[in-house]
């Protein structure tokens, strides 16, 4: 199949989304939703992170310099859309009852529905014209137990505790189980690749006295 050029896009390129979580000054928690995340290597693993324009998030990151970035897990979705659909100077955004609670190394908010959490640390940052870059050091990553056994290879699961077990489940069975979450194209995308809504058009779905995550 032949190529055309199209205008600059990152569209066919998903990406996983995160709930950055930071406190304000009355310690109150908020998370707004990004996908602009990845990873980079200085003598250790880190995370780069870019957010475009203006926002209390980036408002707070910059401030605090430390934050957590909450894996969002189909589970999840409503509540994520929700936030990411809601600006967070409205206090009408995180005014629900929600399961959060303190990092573990970092003062920072995490949520205790979400599988994976990173717990970061500003190192730099690099502003342009409209959007910024922030180069992140892991302070801490706090993950679901049923998450935490290695895999040294096919066959050969080894247990956390350095034991042999073969009732592990492999990666492919826990990354289904917890069922990130993708984005391309102003879509959602569940883990196997199906559509799972346009951004904005879950949050209707969402009902804050009902939330038990």
């Amino acid at each position: 199949m032949g190529k055309v050029s199209v205008p600059i896009t990152n569209d066919f390129c998903p990406q996983t989304l995160f709930l950055y979580g930071t406190y304000g000054e009355d310690k109150s928690p908020d998370f707004g939703l990004f996908c602009w995340f990845s990873y980079y290597w200085d003598k250790e693993l880190g995370v780069m992170m870019c957010i475009g324009g203006e926002k209390l998030t980036k408002d707070r990151i910059r401030k605090n310099k430390i934050f957590s970035a909450n894996l969002v897990t189909e589970e999840m979705l409503p509540l994520a859309d929700h936030l990411g659909n809601k600006d967070g100077h409205d206090k009408s955004k995180m005014d629900f009852p929600l399961r959060v609670k303190k990092g573990s190394v970092l003062d920072v908010p995490v949520l205790s529905s979400s599988p994976v959490v990173y717990e970061l640390e500003v190192d730099r940052s690099i502003p342009m014209e409209d959007g910024e870059v922030f180069l992140c050091k892991i302070r801490n990553v706090l993950m679901d137990e049923g998450l935490t056994d290695s895999v040294k290879g096919a066959g050969d699961r080894i247990s956390t505790d350095g034991e042999q077990n073969e009732d592990k489940k492999s990666i492919e069975e826990r990354i289904k189980s917890i069922a990130p979450v993708h984005t391309t194209c102003g879509t959602y995308f569940s883990w196997g690749g199906t559509s799972l809504g346009e951004w904005g058009a879950l949050k209707n779905s969402f009902d804050p006295k009902k939330c038990s995550l």
